[in-house]
């Protein structure tokens, strides 16, 4: 019995310890979406734009490369706001404290300016979207932060924009947040969907009162867990978690 006992201690011991990011490829509406699901609390997400020599990382691999010079790996990344040819913000953006470019309150033209849009703000065990005017007029000081837009979800409602027979279809991603700041959620669709469907994903499926786009046709992600780490044209601001090389 006792030894019964030590061998299951034993197996247990070894058994691998769960991912720090949760990612899964699902079907929601008839549509197909790979979800990557995180615990703001315990992980360490980051915003990565530019190098140690000013240069603007573009490609996860360049990522990884850098992080494993410090002994770390990239487990999760995807591209985090829009921003222009130069691969610069359009909107606010914050990185470790540093602020490289500020908060755009107005409408403009593209998605970006398809008010109401809003902020990723990362802080100390938390992580939480807001709508612009709303966090221009608050007293919230992000430790790193990127401004995109349109808003999905706000306050538990889509976008007024939101058409529910929408012809407007494209590969589309996006993050999620929950009231408490913890449980963060990033989507991508793997089929074109409108942006009805991928807020409605957001508010009905993952239930977030709060959810903001990221970008479209560009979009990309980096998830081993599911086998995929995209490549392609150069990113802006990218978003991911990191943890220390076993």
């Amino acid at each position: 019995m006792i030894r019964r006992a030590l061998i299951l201690l034993a197996a247990l011991w070894a058994a691998p310890v769960a991912g720090a990011v949760e990612c899964d490829d699902i079907t929601y509406d008839g549509n197909r979406y790979t979800l990557c699901e995180v615990n703001a609390a315990q992980e360490q997400l980051q915003l990565f734009l530019r190098d140690d020599k000013d240069q603007v990382f573009g490609h996860f691999s360049n990522i990884e490369e850098a992080l494993a010079a410090e002994g770390k790996e990239l487990i999760f990344a995807t591209n985090a706001g829009m921003y222009h040819a130069n691969r610069a913000p359009v909107g606010l953006y914050i990185e470790d404290g540093k602020q490289e470019m500020r908060l755009i309150p107005n409408a403009g033209p593209g998605n970006f300016g398809l008010l109401p849009n809003g902020v990723f703000c990362l802080r100390e065990g938390r992580a939480d979207v807001f709508e612009t005017l709303r966090f221009r007029d608050s007293d919230t000081s992000c430790t790193s932060a990127t401004q995109s837009g349109p808003m999905l979800v706000i306050d538990g409602a889509l976008h007024p924009r939101f058409l529910p027979d929408s012809t407007s279809s494209y590969i589309r991603n996006g993050v999620g947040t929950s009231a408490n700041g913890t449980r963060v959620v990033f989507a991508i669709s793997r089929n074109a969907v409108t942006f009805h469907q991928f807020g409605s994903l957001f508010r009905d499926h993952l239930e977030l009162p709060n959810a903001l786009y990221f970008d479209g046709n560009i979009s990309r992600l980096h998830a081993p867990q599911v086998g995929r780490s995209d490549a392609g044209f150069m990113m802006g601001p990218v978003v991911g978690v990191i943890s220390d090389k076993p």
